[in-house]
């Protein structure tokens, strides 16, 4: 989160929390109000906001706690789901993947596979519907999965299938470390770029990727537009289209990484690092 705060622009560190469960089952409003009242223990050091197997609701729950949570309703002021400002970075990084890699403007017809039907990938899926792109998508969730393909008029694949599907790009969008020693050598895509967290299963899986000719958007440069909306709920002065505004500067922050990348023979996952920890030594 450092790291994706720092090349976001952002003037804040970075912090998970965790709570072990099934969301399904386990969630309950006491649960979210204990963990409000953890994080109000913080006084301010830790900010929450909506991230996987959360929802507005739970947010609200986490308010009646503490002051320190964002994600909220915009009907009080904050920005709400953050997951269509995520999945419009990720869009954004796609196309200047697909620029750099395939030579074009558009994504009229380029195969996109899209791992994972929750929040970020289904909006994600229907905003490639919208820009021409042929979408595939794959959920555990089958009536998920049917609902995003739907939406974007895409195609639903088995999970199994679709990470070896033959595509221009593979944007995971669920969990992380789907890129291993094991899938790596049976990707058929170009391009990878997601919004899932830490894909790379180690730090050495960028090499093997760039090894077989893949393009790597790394994960937390691609995936900042919902902390950007964070960002600008925290300000106080929430303005989506200043929000917009600044995640359309990630394709520019992405390409000077694919920049460096060729000039030094370096992958760009290694030099997303690098620039990051340059940011954060100079704070």
């Amino acid at each position: 989160m450092s790291y994706k705060n720092a090349l976001a622009g952002l003037p804040l560190g970075g912090g998970k929390a965790v709570l072990i469960g099934n969301p399904k089952t386990d969630k309950t409003p006491q649960l979210m109000q204990a963990l409000g009242r953890a994080i109000e223990g913080l006084s301010g050091r830790y900010l929450a906001a909506e991230d996987v197997g959360m929802t507005l609701v739970d947010m609200e729950q986490i308010a009646f706690e503490t002051s320190h949570v964002f994600g909220r309703d915009p009907k009080a002021g904050f920005g709400g789901e953050p997951s269509p400002m995520t999945a419009l970075g990720v869009l954004l990084s796609i196309k200047t993947c697909v620029r750099r890699f395939m030579g074009r403007d558009d994504l009229r017809g380029v195969r996109v596979a899209v791992q994972g039907a929750g929040a970020v990938g289904a909006d994600l899926a229907r905003q490639l519907g919208q820009e021409g792109a042929d979408v595939l998508i794959a959920d555990m969730d089958p009536a998920r999965a049917q609902s995003a393909a739907a939406a974007a008029g895409g195609q639903v694949v088995s999970v199994d299938d679709l990470l070896f599907a033959d595509v221009d790009v593979l944007a995971p969008c669920a969990l992380g470390a789907i890129l291993n020693d094991t899938t790596i050598p049976a990707l058929r895509t170009k391009i990878v770029c997601g919004a899932a967290n830490n894909q790379l299963a180690e730090a050495r899986h960028g090499i093997a990727l760039a090894e077989r000719g893949i393009l790597y958007g790394p994960d937390y440069v691609v995936n900042a537009g919902g902390i950007i909306n964070v960002a600008y709920e925290v300000s106080g002065n929430y303005d989506a289209a200043k929000v917009v505004e600044h995640i359309q500067r990630v394709p520019k922050t992405l390409e000077q990484i694919f920049e460096e990348a060729a000039d030094e023979g370096l992958t760009p996952d290694v030099v997303a690092d690098r620039m990051a920890q340059r940011l954060i030594g100079r704070s």
